[in-house]
């Protein structure tokens, strides 16, 4: 007897390569002892959040036996904390903002989600570049979309605007970056941004129709070597940027988010009343309280990101040292490795034997190569370099061994 819906149940058959490995970490954990697993599989930020944050919370607690402290309010938030992000973001995104211009979600996932649910009719297109974070095919596919993955170029994953342009059709709605990038760590520069954008313009006019340009930002904060992260609101009229507090103040778990759009855009009041009723009818009816009073005292404090910039450092020391081939960072927290041997998902089995947790590329259509997570501590990167050694050199042994027997 069936009990799910069809697509529901196929999703589920290729649910996250992310989500299987950290669970999978969990039972190894259990068996060996946390300490003797290195667990490169999440990134689920470790560092305590910024101090701000606690402030915020007992300055908010002290209010909290008050009527409707824990009240609704509108469904776009607290019309204090719109204008206090907006002044917040004019300076961030390099673009005069105001309380129109933005709104409050349950996170960066529930802004993509409320934002595609406005603007996609089924059977539309959302192009995205490849390597891409999984969850972006099940948030289209929510509402009747398809996703399409254009590939990246592969010597450093810049997009490849070729490729985007062959891949835009009548039926392409939006197209979705993310930059920083998960998986790669990729920085989209602003020749790169400028000339996306003014493909979109020719497309948009050639089909009579806006094709929107959305960059989900959670990692904006984190880049490396002085790398610049433009923003896309200044340089297209249908541009949307999308973000939160979960890896800038270590906030995941709070779900506390925001959706900016160009103040440039024609019909900018139609999309934000229609943001603000699909954050309603897709049941998160509004964004947490306490994460808004947290945002509220926060703004502008982020985590130590000299922190990362050591981890980073350290990560590809042990890569380099063991002998594998990647592309350094330049934001984010991920390393994107090739994988030795070729076939992702049996060197991110063979890893395991080692205790090391890994993602296959094949997770973020891009199979090959392997994603690490290095939101942990330095000395879990330090200690699992004997472990990333043995198995690559495992895999070219016995690749060795085949091509002496053939």
């Amino acid at each position: 007897m069936t009990v799910l819906a069809k697509n529901v149940a196929a999703d589920l058959a290729n649910a996250s390569w992310v989500r299987r490995m950290f669970e999978a970490g969990i039972q190894l954990k259990a068996k060996y002892g946390a300490e003797n697993v290195y667990d490169f599989s999440l990134g689920n930020p470790d560092l305590p959040a910024p101090a701000a944050v606690g402030e915020g919370l007992r300055a908010f607690a002290e209010h909290a036996g008050e009527p409707f402290a824990f009240g609704y309010m509108p469904n776009g938030g607290f019309p204090w904390l719109r204008e206090k992000l907006a002044a917040h973001l004019s300076g961030e995104q390099g673009v005069k903002l105001g309380a129109e211009d933005v709104i409050l979600t349950c996170g960066a996932a529930g802004g993509l989600n409320a934002f595609l649910r406005a603007v996609l009719d089924p059977g539309e297109k959302v192009l995205t570049f490849a390597p891409y974070f999984v969850e972006y095919g099940f948030y289209v596919s929510n509402h009747g979309g398809e996703l399409v993955a254009v590939p990246s170029r592969p010597e450093n994953f810049a997009p490849d605007l070729a490729a985007l342009e062959r891949a835009i059709d009548e039926k392409t709605r939006v197209v979705l970056i993310n930059s920083p990038h998960n998986p790669t760590g990729a920085v989209y520069s602003r020749a790169d941004l400028q000339a996306l954008a003014a493909l979109l313009e020719n497309k948009s006019q050639q089909y009579g129709r806006p094709i929107w340009l959305v960059a989900d930002e959670p990692y904006r904060f984190l880049a490396y070597d002085g790398a610049e992260v433009p923003s896309v609101l200044p340089l297209y009229p249908y541009a949307v940027a999308v973000s939160s507090l979960s890896k800038n103040m270590s906030l995941p778990g709070e779900r506390v988010g925001w959706i900016a759009l160009s103040p440039q855009m024609p019909e900018k009041a139609e999309l934000m009343a229609a943001l603000t009723f699909t954050n309603r009818i897709l049941g998160f009816v509004n964004p947490p309280v306490v994460g808004q009073h947290i945002m509220g005292a926060a703004l502008g404090s982020a985590v130590d990101r000299e922190v990362y910039a050591a981890r980073r450092a350290a990560m590809a020391e042990v890569l380099t040292r063991a002998g594998y081939e990647f592309v350094m960072p330049r934001g984010a927290f991920y390393f994107f490795p090739k994988a030795p041997g070729g076939d992702d998902v049996a060197f991110v089995n063979r890893l395991m034997e080692e205790r090391v947790l890994a993602v296959p590329g094949s997770g973020f259509g891009w199979p090959g190569h392997i994603r690490l997570a290095f939101c942990v501590d330095e000395s879990v990167i330090r200690n699992a370099e004997e472990g990333f050694a043995r198995a690559a050199a495992a895999v070219r042994e016995g690749a060795a061994d085949a091509g002496a027997k053939a």
